[in-house]
């Protein structure tokens, strides 16, 4: 069975070759250009869909910059609303690193690509200390590289749209 949105990100050139560090500080002879793939209102729109139809959920959350399309894609598919983690805690206007009120809501967490689960792990810690509920992180492409395991150690799963195995055997 064909994977509809590996078959997006192929179509879309997301997927690059040579040598590049990733934002985990790992070299990789693959670059997913996931930013890239989710400019496209098609692919955005699939994605968004994919993870509304599939998860339970009372409110979507992302860690900015990458993941907020995807939050808002899923918040649109849903009609849930949606929150924003800020990388930094902001210091002026309305101080708090989470946009939007989670406090006691079923949260998804939801990652562009994920690798080591930095990102992911930030935004677990972020939305749990503001009074979430989350043991679930969604991500568009699992690069398969550990991150299920940081999560897991954490209390949360991981779940994917796309294994990149799914993208390099593609």
């Amino acid at each position: 069975m064909v994977n509809p949105i590996a078959e997006l990100l192929l179509e879309s050139g997301a997927i690059e070759f040579g040598d590049f560090v990733l934002a985990s500080g790992a070299r990789s002879s693959y670059y997913i250009d996931i930013k890239a793939a989710t400019t496209n209102p098609k692919i955005l729109s699939a994605i968004g869909k994919a993870i509304a139809d599939d998860q339970e959920f009372d409110m979507v959350a992302g860690v900015a910059v990458g993941a907020v399309p995807i939050a808002v894609a899923v918040s649109l598919a849903s009609g849930r609303p949606y929150a924003i983690i800020r990388k930094a805690e902001k210091d002026h206007g309305k101080a708090g690193t989470i946009i939007g009120d989670v406090a006691d809501k079923r949260v998804l967490l939801v990652e562009d690509v994920i690798t080591s689960g930095g990102s992911a792990l930030y935004g677990l810690e972020a939305l749990r200390a503001a009074g979430a509920h989350v043991d679930r992180v969604m991500t568009v492409v699992d690069r398969e590289a550990g991150a299920d395991k940081a999560l897991a150690e954490k209390g949360a799963s991981l779940l994917a749209l796309v294994r990149v195995s799914e993208l390099l055997d593609g």
